[in-house]
């Protein structure tokens, strides 16, 4: 068992080693280090994670708060670096998504996809 628990180590080591990897952390530094896009992002990530968990809870956002967000969602999409960095999360995103669906192939051929007891019901 150890062996697949290398395998994952080797993997994660593969994907700090990306290029991917390394434009979303140089992009995520740039933000850091500019004081007023680190602001901007941090105040889209908490308001966005409010409205997340309002709807977690079972509660509609409000127009106000829904309007809110968009707006501040257009001033981050507006800025160069952020829109980068945010572009760049969402490839990262997919690339562990797609891995995720490979390391969970065997249990697929195992119990079938999610997909296969939805359509069987």
């Amino acid at each position: 068992m150890s062996s697949v628990y290398d395998k994952a180590r080797d993997l994660s080591q593969e994907l700090r080693d990306s290029d991917e990897f390394q434009n979303l952390k140089n992009l995520h530094e740039e933000v850091e280090n500019d004081e007023v896009a680190k602001r901007m992002l941090d105040n889209f990530r908490s308001l966005q994670l409010e409205l997340q968990q309002k709807q977690m809870q079972g509660e509609q956002p409000s127009e106000e708060e829904i309007n809110q967000a968009q707006k501040q969602f257009e001033m981050v999409q507006q800025h160069e670096v952020i829109s980068k960095l945010m572009e760049v999360e969402q490839q990262m995103s997919t690339i562990i998504q797609d891995l995720n669906k490979i390391i969970t192939e065997p249990l697929e051929d195992l119990y079938g996809s999610p997909e296969d007891q939805y359509d069987q019901q």
